[in-house]
């Protein structure tokens, strides 16, 4: 058979088109995992802020834990974590991100007792800790070729059992098992963070409209931002120090 250069000019045409189609996908995902990191930290620095402003208030404080009000305080963000995923497929990227927003300042608000209880220097010496050990769990979860999907269900089974036992232990006020629960929360929350981390990335789908998008990069950063903050609330159980 003949050569024909005909031939070999379509095979790399076909090859190029490949290849740009294939850089046009990795810049999608690099753009989407990129907002959803953003939004991930811009709620924890937030959380941080409303935090420490409200701990830094003694009216504030008065106002929230003498009175009943601190049930809504400690309710209502799980109350928006429920609701967002719930319906977030029915509302706008705008509304999800407005609900994520007051959900982080809700939130700030409901762990301003941390600058009660712990030291300034060993919040900021576990927060980098925590995210030292995120930052490195994510990084895996999103380059591995590894399918971390097998972990999925014993993560969960794990994540149930301390719901459970903090319930328990809201009532019987054991420091041994609390400390048994911080141990367990954070092996299981290093590994949500992988988890979590590949789940959002698979995600990703190039043909998505940018308010199906924005809606992921939301959804993706509220399980980001669970995964760091208990994972730093466990870890600042353990390693922080009382005043």
């Amino acid at each position: 058979m003949a050569f024909d250069p005909k031939n070999l000019t379509a095979a790399r045409a076909q090859t190029g088109a490949r290849a740009e189609t294939l850089s046009e996908i990795d810049e999608g995902l690099r753009s989407y995992m990129l907002r959803t990191y953003n939004y991930m930290a811009s709620g924890l620095l937030l959380s941080g802020i409303v935090a420490y402003a409200t701990a830094s208030s003694p009216t504030m404080l008065q106002a929230i834990y003498g009175s009943p009000l601190q049930w809504v305080v400690m309710l209502a963000p799980l109350g928006l974590v429920f609701l967002l995923a719930a319906r977030v497929h029915k509302m706008s990227s705008t509304a999800a991100q407005a609900t994520f927003w007051v959900y982080a300042a809700l939130n700030g608000v409901a762990l301003s007792y941390i600058f009660l209880v712990y030291a300034d220097v060993s919040i900021v010496r576990v927060f980098a800790i925590t995210a030292a050990t995120f930052g490195a769990m994510s990084l895996y979860g999103y380059t591995t070729k590894r399918d971390l999907s097998g972990m999925g269900s014993f993560l969960f089974m794990g994540l149930i059992g301390i719901v459970i036992a903090s319930i328990v232990n809201l009532f019987i006020g054991s420091s041994g098992l609390m400390w048994v629960i911080s141990v367990i929360g954070v092996l299981v929350f290093t590994g949500l963070t992988a988890y979590d981390t590949q789940q959002i990335k698979e995600m990703y789908y190039e043909l998505d409209s940018s308010e199906v998008a924005a809606k992921k990069s939301i959804m993706g950063a509220l399980k980001l931002y669970l995964d760091f903050l208990n994972l730093f609330l466990m870890l600042l159980y353990l390693f922080g120090n009382r005043e």
